[in-house]
């Protein structure tokens, strides 16, 4: 058997990136009702050597800005000058989203329950369609960068699928503070992905429309890990922080109570079981409700709305 000295050719929108080669192309998606196409940016980097395709991605829900952010950083400082294999960047998957600073398009249905999507459904469908005919097929890893959805500040973490033992192993490569299993959801990026046979991962870190430098420094630091395993990127570039704690169990805590929340504990702190984490008091400061942990373990995400309703989850604990 010859053994390959080239890397193959990516295309994309019947575009084609040989070996060696850096472009930027669009994939059409559809128009504002102005006539105005609409878009998405994907940056091709393919190397000179054979090697796996990783796909890096960020902004599906239009309003998690700091994996955005953290690859517009990336692309500034050409970090993606791999010497093997191919990256593929998408910066804003979730156009519509980005500019109505909205987490859904403008149909309200979340591009990340419409995988994989169909040519002639609504607009979030399209959208899943189009990417998954055109990018899908062409990588063998996938990074999927989230934040906190509303104002739910997650400590950064990474989310493999069950049972999924080459996904788990990317999780602990990529090297968060925090990693543990989660089921897939029907529609997900992550669920198509798996169908596909393709090892993928979600990172999530901070809170929708609100840049966390902690949230950028760990994405960043996680797809350097990754790219240095899979030999794409030198050896001295691989990060040397702190082990990633694996979570076998994780729990919401939920509001005992409607009223004022004041959170009385950190993000990432570890916490003993009936340790007071927060309270909710009424507006009259006549009563408060103390919200007790579960279990020890983490706290690896914190509602930050201020009133809440009863069962309103406010804490998320790992251990």
């Amino acid at each position: 058997m010859v053994e390959e000295t080239e890397n193959k050719n990516i295309i994309i929108n019947g575009e084609s990136i040989a070996p060696g080669e850096q472009k930027l192309v669009f994939l059409n998606i559809a128009r504002l009702p102005t006539g105005t196409l609409i878009d998405i940016p994907v940056h091709v980097f393919n190397g000179k050597k054979p090697g796996p395709t990783v796909l890096i991605q960020a902004g599906l829900h239009g309003d998690e800005i700091n994996g955005v952010e953290t690859l517009r950083r990336l692309l500034q400082d050409d970090f993606f000058l791999i010497r093997k294999g191919a990256v593929i960047v998408v910066p804003i998957l979730n156009i519509f989203g980005f500019i109505h600073f909205s987490r859904d398009v403008p149909d309200g249905k979340d591009v990340n329950r419409s995988f994989p999507g169909t040519k002639s459904g609504s607009l979030a469908s399209r959208i899943a369609h189009t990417y998954t005919e055109q990018i899908l097929p062409q990588v063998q890893f996938g990074i999927d960068l989230h934040t906190g959805g509303g104002q739910r500040h997650n400590h950064p973490q990474v989310r493999y699928s069950t049972n999924d033992l080459k996904s788990m192993e990317l999780a602990q490569i990529f090297g968060a503070p925090f990693y543990f299993s989660s089921r897939m959801i029907t529609g997900s990026f992550r669920k198509a992905m798996f169908k596909m046979g393709v090892p993928t991962i979600v990172y999530e870190a901070g809170e929708s429309m609100r840049f966390d430098e902690n949230a950028i420094s760990s994405a960043t630091k996680g797809i350097q890990n990754v790219l240095v395993h899979l030999g794409m990127l030198p050896k001295n570039l691989g990060s040397t922080s702190d082990p990633s704690v694996h979570l076998e169990q994780t729990r919401w805590t939920r509001a005992p109570r409607a009223g004022m929340f004041i959170p009385q504990v950190y993000n990432g702190q570890w916490v003993e079981k009936g340790q007071v984490l927060g309270l909710v008091a009424d507006t009259y400061a006549k009563k408060n409700k103390k919200v007790k942990a579960a279990f020890d373990g983490f706290v690896i995400c914190i509602n930050h709305q201020a009133v809440v309703n009863q069962g309103d989850a406010l804490f998320h604990l790992g251990r």
